[in-house]
């Protein structure tokens, strides 16, 4: 397993700079992508991503229409907290589609993102 404390901080870091997430978006409905969990049953996962290249290596096969999409932390914390806690969803860090990917709670990557200007 992957240790926990290491991959949100590598992803922190990253992130603080462009201020910037990543996540695929279809081209076409403009749909984000969100799965099943591989951690935990009856849930859902949106993966994230720290930059547009560790997203990118997930646009073939079933992901093929979709792109990385740039969402700032501002809107983050703006308009996408609220939809995503209603449909109880977990956020992927820098997920790669294995089992021992990093899954976290929104509350907990939500207040890690609000601290990110403490690293």
């Amino acid at each position: 397993m992957k240790d926990t404390n290491q991959t949100l901080l590598t992803f922190l870091t990253e992130v603080k700079p462009t201020q910037q997430l990543w996540a695929l978006q279809d081209t076409k409905s403009e749909d984000w992508v969100v799965l099943d969990s591989l951690n935990y049953e009856e849930t859902e996962v949106m993966p994230l991503w720290s930059s547009a290249e560790l997203a990118a290596v997930h646009c073939t096969e079933e992901w093929r229409d979709y792109q990385p999409a740039a969402i700032t932390l501002a809107d983050w914390l703006e308009f996408w907290i609220d939809d995503l806690v209603k449909d109880g969803v977990v956020i992927g860090i820098n997920w790669i589609g294995e089992e021992n990917d990093l899954e976290i709670d929104l509350p907990e990557f939500t207040q890690s993102l609000v601290d990110i200007e403490v690293l």
